[in-house]
């Protein structure tokens, strides 16, 4: 996770490129971005706000605490922007400063999910929104990312119960959104391009977790 330095992705914000999409792009007749730009920011216009419910989650089993709303970004995903991958992190901290630091608005990053060691979930964005927890805009605009109490050089971290909780946890995310059950779509946060990040560490069991994914995306809903 890297509590003490911010996230590189920055949000997008409506300027002179929105500017251009009523203006200059429509005068051009580049109906193709202008339709794709205006999709991405349909919900920013004043008076639109996409429905929600406060508190809901997106996997039955997370509970919800909110992280601040300047570690992530509100979006319609997957219609705007698709969601194909899921980042594997490792908080390098308890459950509870993780939880501390996504509530804080100067860390400007954020994961959607946390997995205690105990197999517990909590959620703190909404899969539909891009967080800022990949130190790389268009993995963040692809991903869910989960991270994992504990610290990359303790093994012991890493238990049975927070495995077979996350498994599952991935295995929803990825029926959800038809990603494929591989190493190409289920990464770790050091494998993301541009990250100084090592997590989730070598003590992390990908031939493990992966055959725990698998089995649990194949078992009944």
């Amino acid at each position: 996770m890297g509590q003490g330095k911010a996230s590189k992705d920055g949000d997008r914000r409506i300027g002179r490129r929105a500017v251009l999409i009523g203006g200059a792009v429509a005068a051009a007749g580049s109906a193709v971005l202008a339709r794709d730009e205006l999709a991405r920011l349909w919900w920013r216009a004043p008076g639109v706000e996409k429905p929600r419910k406060e508190g809901e989650v997106d996997y039955a089993g997370a509970r919800w605490v909110a992280a601040s709303e300047a570690n992530w970004r509100r979006a319609d995903r997957p219609d705007d922007y698709g969601i194909d991958m899921v980042v594997i992190h490792v908080t390098q901290g308890s459950f509870a400063s993780a939880v501390k630091v996504f509530q804080d608005p100067e860390h400007k990053a954020a994961a959607h999910y946390i997995v205690r060691k105990d197999g517990h979930i909590t959620q703190m964005i909404r899969e539909l929104d891009v967080a800022y927890h990949a130190g790389n805009r268009a993995y963040n605009e692809r991903s869910v990312g989960i991270e994992h109490e504990g610290f990359v050089e303790r093994p012991e971290d890493l238990t049975d119960a927070m495995y077979e909780a996350s498994a599952r946890l991935t295995a929803r995310i990825c029926a959800r959104y038809d990603i494929p059950v591989d190493r190409e779509h289920i990464v770790g946060h050091v494998e993301v391009p541009g990250t100084d990040h090592t997590d989730p560490g070598r003590h992390w069991d990908w031939d493990r977790y992966m055959k725990l994914v698998r089995a649990a995306r194949t078992a009944p809903a």
